[in-house]
């Protein structure tokens, strides 16, 4: 596997994670919930969760292409905001457009 197609890969992967808890009723996707709809809070934990998940699957792939670079803060935190980002598809489909009954 290239790093081309493994930087791919986690985009992709990442779009998504972020999109996941936004567009289902499940925990994580898999685990059922009760008849409610999930609350917000949830959503974000379960976001935080999957923002965790996708870098572990990133960094093994950087190790298995070469050496691993160190990473401070300010690679986290813009590697959040784009993630947040990345989430706002799903973000507006749930709370902010207009469903029509």
């Amino acid at each position: 596997m290239d790093s081309s197609f493994s930087s791919w890969l986690v985009i992709l992967l990442a779009v998504v994670a972020a999109n996941l808890p936004f567009f289902n009723e499940r925990l994580f996707g898999v685990i059922p919930m009760s008849k409610q709809a999930k609350p917000l809070w949830m959503r974000l934990v379960e976001l935080a969760a999957l923002y965790g998940l996708v870098g572990i699957v990133a960094y093994m792939l950087e190790a298995r292409i070469g050496n691993v670079f160190p990473q401070r803060w300010e690679f986290y935190a813009i590697t959040i905001c784009l993630f947040i980002v990345l989430a706002f598809p799903g973000f507006v489909f749930r709370y902010l457009s207009k469903r029509h009954s």
